[in-house]
């Protein structure tokens, strides 16, 4: 049988630290969520696959944008701007990058076990 549980992202079990860029992780039963904080300029393909070594990003999203806006770009081209409010499932397989001079933050509820962290 499952538990109630309440955290808080103010207090997060882990603080991923990368450049333009912050996560912070709690984990809830079995799921990783993770609330992500990019600068203007944050672009995965720069500042994150330097880190985790593979072509795209290869971690699935479950997400809600907070505010900011970000757009994403499958490995076939599609392409998705996602704004405040917006909701979004992302396969593994894109490229990202903050739209505009507004901070970007979003909840994930997928990816956080797993997002910019090297491959094992």
């Amino acid at each position: 049988m499952s538990k109630m549980e309440r955290k808080t992202f103010d207090r997060p079990e882990e603080t991923r630290k990368i450049e333009k860029g912050k996560l912070d992780i709690v984990k809830l039963g079995d799921v990783t969520a993770m609330r992500a904080h990019f600068e203007p300029g944050w672009r995965w393909s720069e500042h994150v696959k330097p880190a985790v070594k593979t072509k795209s990003c290869e971690v699935a999203h479950l997400m809600h944008v907070v505010s900011g806006r970000m757009s994403v770009r499958m490995d076939d081209g599609t392409e998705v701007e996602f704004k405040p409010g917006d909701v979004g499932v992302i396969p593994p397989g894109h490229d990202a990058w903050i739209m505009g001079k507004e901070p970007f933050v979003g909840i994930d509820f997928q990816g956080g076990a797993t997002f910019a962290t090297p491959k094992k």
